[in-house]
């Protein structure tokens, strides 16, 4: 049968929908990007906030109707949304044929081959009420099929699945169960297998990074696994993604120091700089301790780039724990900012609290954090016009065929900005090269730049 699959949400996300492709192709299926020639469609969903729960059921809704006008015979609904809604799902949209939610990837196998029922239509959006409790228990290994949706030069790789903490706007330990690290030999060997498939860029990902090998008595394990893929053949860049504040060690920061194909860039979730939210956050750390961090963070690790996102708007918020927020970002210059407007969502414990701030005022503080990030990034680079670099190409820009995109090691793809390549002939390069190149502009958070020579 031919499969294809819709993939929502972040990178962890992503990886479940390659393990699935993978499994279908082990098993037979054939694989397509046309959903109007699937015979069986699969929606691997998020449910982290309202936004991707929204995104989630207008993407069933639109793959339902190709049983109307296609040559769909199943419905899969798959991932957080189908963990935290599995009931309410199927009575809601009775298109859906099969839910299975993220302790059950496995299973994808099964649910493509089974035989689905008489199908009835459901029109308008659905109303999702309250949730399902599961502990799922799954996670897959360096034996686990894969079919890579990501272009061939770079790759996520899940370290470990699942989450202990207990911060009070997120849902994710309920959907995706307490943390459980991988074996460090399944990684390595995982890298060793994607790096003989062409890839360069290796991302690792979890729910918290640094928390690696914890769960399982292993101190140091992540400074250890790091050392040990810095000797694997072919990768060039190491990318550690989603670090938690409290679990950097410095064995951890001494490893991406001396690495030299580990990334000096650090992903670190703060979510607020106001002792007074943070503690109704249920977040471990304070403004003290943050600025703290910090500041031994670009001392062990010279020339790191600093990646965090923050919640604006979370209950009890005031002006000025904004205030203290924007006075944060002004002091220790990221290089990249994102900030969430507060979702209040049911099975957490803020849903509790009341929800006092208004959306308008929410997206105002956005906007202020946001517009500052902006200029203070703004005066970074120019300071950086007539550096040359090293970048990795991605390929064709989106905006003209005959301008190439890349990343400098401190740009994560997807996330970050990147580096617009002119003045250069794009048949030269192939995605996955990499190029040494001289900044001469920037554009918004992009760098422009153009070829000095391809890196061999």
């Amino acid at each position: 049968m031919k499969v294809g699959l819709v993939s929502l949400g972040c990178p962890k996300n992503l990886v479940d929908s390659e393990v699935m492709l993978g499994l279908a192709k082990e098993a037979g299926h054939e694989l397509t990007q046309d959903a109007s020639t699937a015979d069986v469609l699969v929606v691997n969903t998020c449910a982290f906030i309202d936004g991707a729960k929204q995104e989630s059921i207008d993407t069933i809704l639109e793959m339902a109707q190709h049983k109307k006008d296609g040559s769909c015979k199943r419905l899969i609904v798959t991932g957080c949304m189908a963990e935290r809604y599995r009931d309410e799902l199927k009575k809601e949209i009775p298109e859906i044929d099969e839910v299975l939610g993220t302790g059950e990837v496995p299973k994808i196998v099964g649910a493509i081959a089974a035989t689905g029922a008489p199908v009835t239509f459901f029109r308008g959006a659905p109303r999702i009420p309250n949730p399902e409790p599961r502990t799922p228990t799954y996670i897959y290994d360096a034996d686990t099929p894969r079919y890579l949706a990501t272009p061939k030069h770079y790759a996520y790789v899940k370290i470990a699945e699942g989450c202990d903490y207990k911060c009070a706007f997120c849902i994710i330990p309920k959907l995706r169960g307490n943390y459980r690290s991988r074996p460090t030999d399944s990684i390595v060997r995982e890298a060793r297998a994607l790096a003989a498939r062409g890839v360069k860029e290796l991302l690792l990902i979890s729910q918290d990074t640094t928390f690696y090998g914890i769960d399982r008595g292993e101190r140091g394990a992540l400074a250890r696994l790091l050392r040990e893929l810095n000797g694997v053949d072919g990768l060039e860049w190491i990318r550690l993604l989603y670090l938690y504040p409290t679990t950097i060690d410095d064995d951890t920061l001494a490893a991406m120091a001396e690495c030299d194909k580990v990334c000096k860039y650090i992903d670190l979730p703060l979510q607020h700089a106001s002792d007074p939210v943070l503690k109704r956050m249920k977040r471990p750390g304070t403004r003290k301790s943050y600025d703290t961090l910090l500041t031994k963070i670009r001392s062990r690790v010279p020339g790191v780039a600093l990646r965090t996102t923050f919640i604006v708007g979370f209950p009890g918020e005031t002006d000025a724990d904004v205030e203290q927020l924007t006075g944060f970002v002004g002091d220790h210059a990221f290089d990249h900012v994102g900030v969430f407007t507060y979702s209040h969502e049911e099975g957490t414990t803020a849903f509790d609290l009341v929800d006092d701030v208004a959306a308008k005022d929410k997206k105002a503080r956005r906007n202020r954090v946001m517009g500052l990030q902006k200029k203070l990034v703004a005066g970074r680079q120019r300071a950086r016009i007539g550096e040359r670099a090293r970048v990795v190409i991605d390929g064709p820009s989106s905006d003209h065929e005959l301008v190439l995109r890349g990343r400098l090691m401190t740009q994560a793809p997807d996330i970050d900005a990147a580096v617009i390549l002119t003045e250069c002939d794009p048949s030269a390069f192939r995605a996955g090269d990499f190029a040494e190149v001289e900044l001469v502009g920037a554009r918004d958070y992009d760098f422009i730049a153009r070829p000095v020579a391809e890196v061999l």
